[in-house]
């Protein structure tokens, strides 16, 4: 269903306010430059400072923009059910093709828990779920034999997985415990190749933001098993893969957007601050290796 690479986009701000003409600038950016689907509303998008109003309009813009030229997977999830199926009920309404819904955060609900958690959101929205589990930051894992459970009974629903437990063996486990059908991303630019490799399709990713071009190639290198350019691409890109996550993303990021666009800016929502500048170098040292300024 999704494959290749589909950046985790970030929300323009300007002034404190959602910067609509930048996002869409980024949107038609992203698409001519060969990303193969687009994430508004994830953790690059800073969701979680979104107002409901604004979480909508930015995945409203983004499906306007792309204007069916590819896929979009809005960002859904909550630690709130209810609050993550108002975001299934817009995004399916405004022509999303899938929502990505992450485990609840703070919460740390058992795996019975997120058994009904994402039941319920199955059992009442049409829309295709992509499960995004990062136990980083909710504390919570989705468990493999959850995620088998989750996609057996719902094969027409629960549709795939955006995995950034950093646990390579899960790729298998998916595999194996559901079948090739089911799409799974990687969560983690660093770890896309040999999550390919085991099975997985593609990368939901922070770095093409920055590089959809060498992005969308390295994940066409693997698409056709031409190991060796895979491999070229994947060096050209890895220490931007680490730059990313030198200070708290999204920061080094919108820092590093700012060094190839003049038309976007590195403001953040609070708690999230600008990125230090050992980060700042650390991304500018890691553009130049990948040749991107």
């Amino acid at each position: 269903m999704f494959s290749g690479s589909i950046p985790a986009l970030v929300t323009p701000f300007r002034d404190g306010a959602f910067d609509e003409k930048a996002f869409r600038r980024l949107v038609d950016w992203q698409i001519e430059n060969g990303s193969s689907a687009l994430v508004p509303c994830g953790t690059t998008g800073e969701a979680s400072t979104l107002s409901n109003a604004e979480h909508h309009r930015v995945i409203e813009v983004c499906v306007e923009q792309a204007a069916g030229r590819v896929p979009v997977i809005a960002g859904c999830g909550s630690n709130d059910t209810m609050n993550a199926l108002l975001h299934m009920n817009f995004s399916r309404k405004c022509g999303a093709q899938a929502a990505l819904c992450v485990a609840p955060y703070y919460n740390r609900p058992s795996q019975a828990g997120l058994l009904a958690h994402f039941s319920y959101l199955a059992e009442h929205n049409e829309l295709p779920i992509i499960l995004y589990n990062v136990p980083g930051r909710t504390v919570t894992d989705i468990k493999p034999e959850t995620v088998c459970e989750l996609a057996k009974r719902y094969p027409d629903k629960i549709v795939g997985i955006k995995d950034a437990s950093g646990d390579l063996s899960r790729v298998t486990d998916h595999r194996m415990g559901i079948g090739t059908y089911f799409c799974q991303l990687s969560g983690d630019d660093e770890l896309a190749l040999p999550a390919n490799a085991a099975g997985a399709v593609g990368c939901i990713s922070v770095t093409a933001n920055v590089a959809p071009k060498l992005c969308a190639e390295f994940q066409k290198a693997c698409a056709e098993n031409d190991l060796v350019r895979a491999r070229e691409l994947n060096d050209q890109l890895y220490p931007l893969h680490y730059a990313m996550f030198e200070d708290a993303s999204p920061g080094p990021v919108k820092y590093a957007l700012t060094r190839v666009h003049d038309w976007l800016t590195e403001d953040l929502r609070l708690p999230m601050v600008a990125c230090s500048q050992e980060a700042r170098d650390a991304v500018d040292a890691a553009l130049e290796h990948a040749g991107l300024i």
